[in-house]
């Protein structure tokens, strides 16, 4: 209840902002203003988990796009620290974290909650994740902030971030998603 509330609440007070930001990514450069990304949510089902776009719409393969270097990072870590793909706007997007303004969708629809782990790939699931912590993680739904994302988040390494999506899938109650909204708003 909570989620549908503050999500649809969310939706309709942010609707100038999304208009705003809309109009900002459109005019940054080609293609689509919203990307949807597919990642592993509760139960194991799969779902598009919708960003404001803060690349740029290159359909070349990274390997053409990338630095030997930066491949190899994207590989260990699923990112890369200077991406040359995101947009100038798509960096303040980033920094302030309002690409991730379109997942209040997610959560209207269920797909998400407003706290809980951070949405991975499938293969970050089966790469980092022992099938019974998968099991353990996949039981709740992820959420647009959380544990890992209010404590860290890139400064993190992802063995360390493991540990903490762990920690939350344990130990969530009601109080501690109230200290990570808190966390997560400072």
């Amino acid at each position: 209840l909570f989620d549908i509330v503050s999500s649809g609440l969310a939706l309709i007070i942010f609707s100038w902002l999304f208009l705003i930001l809309a109009i900002m990514v459109k005019c940054s450069s080609k293609g689509p203003v919203f990307y949807g990304h597919k990642r592993i949510g509760k139960n194991g089902e799969v779902f598009k988990v919708w960003k404001f776009r803060s690349m740029r719409n290159d359909l070349r393969p990274l390997e053409e796009v990338l630095t030997k270097e930066q491949l190899e990072e994207y590989k260990r870590d699923y990112k890369i620290t200077n991406d040359p793909r995101i947009t100038k706007v798509g960096k303040f997007l980033r920094k302030t974290s309002l690409d991730e303004l379109p997942q209040l969708v997610n959560i209207f629809l269920g797909n998400m909650s407003v706290v809980g782990w951070r949405p991975v790939l499938k293969e970050e699931l089966e790469k980092y994740y022992t099938e019974e912590e998968a099991k353990l993680l996949t039981k709740i739904r992820p959420g647009l902030t959380g544990y890992w994302a209010s404590h860290g988040r890139s400064d993190i390494a992802y063995e360390d971030r493991v540990k903490m999506e762990l920690y939350y899938s344990v130990k969530r109650g009601f109080w501690m998603d109230i200290r990570i909204l808190w966390h997560t708003v400072i």
